[in-house]
């Protein structure tokens, strides 16, 4: 099932991942090649950015474009960096792994 993201729900969703990512709407804007108030209309509702910078922005922020739509995540870029790094490990450390997240969870 595809979940439907309205404008202010897909505005919101690029602030948080911006602010997680721990960078300024300008330092974004010049980063994937656009005027330096580019991501600040954005976020402000001016525009939203074509499938193409969208894409850029995604790259930018180190996730996949799914990633961006799973508002469940709160920090995508730091899963994929758990799930590179899980990759590696053995069946016990995994197993370490899995335990210790769901005790930080709770």
């Amino acid at each position: 099932m595809v979940e439907i993201i309205e404008k202010e729900d897909f505005i919101k969703r690029l602030t948080d991942l911006r602010l997680y990512k721990g960078v300024s709407a300008r330092e974004m804007s010049l980063a994937i090649g656009q005027s330096a108030g580019y991501i600040n209309n954005i976020e402000n509702g001016v525009n939203l950015p074509s499938m193409t910078t969208f894409f850029y922005i995604c790259e930018y922020l180190s996730i996949e474009p799914k990633d961006f739509f799973d508002t469940k995540s709160t920090n995508p870029a730091k899963i994929n960096e758990l799930l590179e790094a899980a990759k590696s490990l053995n069946n016990e450390q995994l197993n370490n792994l899995i335990a210790l997240a769901k005790d930080l969870r709770q």
